[in-house]
C-alpha cells in the first residue's frame, strides 16, 4: 500500500518519561524522511505539539484538525502547513480519517484511546481499509495489549480483527508494517459483536 499521509493520535500531555517525547520525535523524523504528511489533532501542547514541531523542523508537512472550542482556548498550533477548524469532536475525527491513509497511536490518554478504538472499529466493520498501528514505547501499552489478547481468547474480539491492529516498538518498523498492510475484503457492517 502506498502511503502519502499518516494520522497520529497522541497525548495533549507530555507524559512522565522523556522517552515518550523521544518516540514522538523519532516518528516525526520517519514521517518527514519518507515524505509523509502528518495529520493530527492540531494542538500545540503535549506530545501533539512535540510531534508537530519535530515534523516541521525536519521540513515535513503538517495538517491539523481541531474543534473551534479548543481554538478559542488558544491551544491551536500557530505554524502548521494547514489547519482545519471543525465545529465538533465528531467532525474532527471524521475529517482526520478522511485526510489520512493510515493511523498510528503514540502514548496518550482517554482521547487517544477513543480515536484509536473508533478508527480500528471502523476497519473491523469494513468502513475503511486503511491500516491502524500502535507505537508501543517502554511497554506503555503492554497492559492494553494483554487485555486485547484476553478479549480475543474470551471470544469477544475475533483473531482477524485483532490482527488489524499492527504493533511495533519503533517508528520505522511500524511504518513498514503499515505499508505492507493487506486489508481483508470489506465484509460490510454486520450487526454482531466485534
Amino acid at each position: 500500500m502506498t502511503l502519502t499521509s499518516v494520522c497520529v493520535y497522541c497525548g495533549s500531555a507530555r507524559g512522565s518519561r522523556a522517552s515518550y517525547a523521544a518516540l514522538a520525535r523519532d516518528l516525526a523524523g520517519e514521517l518527514a524522511r519518507r515524505g509523509l504528511t502528518l495529520v493530527y489533532g492540531g494542538a500545540s501542547i503535549g506530545l501533539m505539539g512535540i510531534l508537530a514541531d519535530a515534523v516541521l523542523e525536519a521540513g515535513g508537512r503538517v495538517v491539523g484538525v481541531i474543534p473551534r472550542r479548543l481554538v478559542e482556548r488558544e491551544l491551536a498550533h500557530p505554524r502548521l502547513s494547514v489547519l482545519h477548524v471543525t465545529d465538533t469532536m465528531h467532525e474532527r475525527k471524521a475529517r482526520m480519517a478522511e485526510l489520512a491513509d493510515a493511523f498510528i497511536a503514540l502514548p496518550g490518554g482517554a482521547g487517544t484511546l477513543d480515536e484509536l478504538f473508533e478508527i480500528w472499529t471502523w476497519a473491523q466493520l469494513g468502513l475503511h481499509r486503511k491500516p491502524c498501528g500502535l507505537l508501543d514505547a517502554d511497554g506503555y501499552y503492554r497492559g492494553l495489549l494483554g487485555f486485547l489478547d484476553h478479549a480475543t481468547g474470551e471470544g469477544f474480539l475475533r483473531p482477524e480483527h485483532r490482527a488489524l491492529l499492527h504493533v511495533a516498538g519503533s517508528a520505522a518498523e511500524l511504518i513498514e508494517l503499515l505499508e505492507r498492510h493487506a486489508a481483508p475484503g470489506a465484509p460490510g457492517a454486520r450487526l454482531e459483536e466485534t
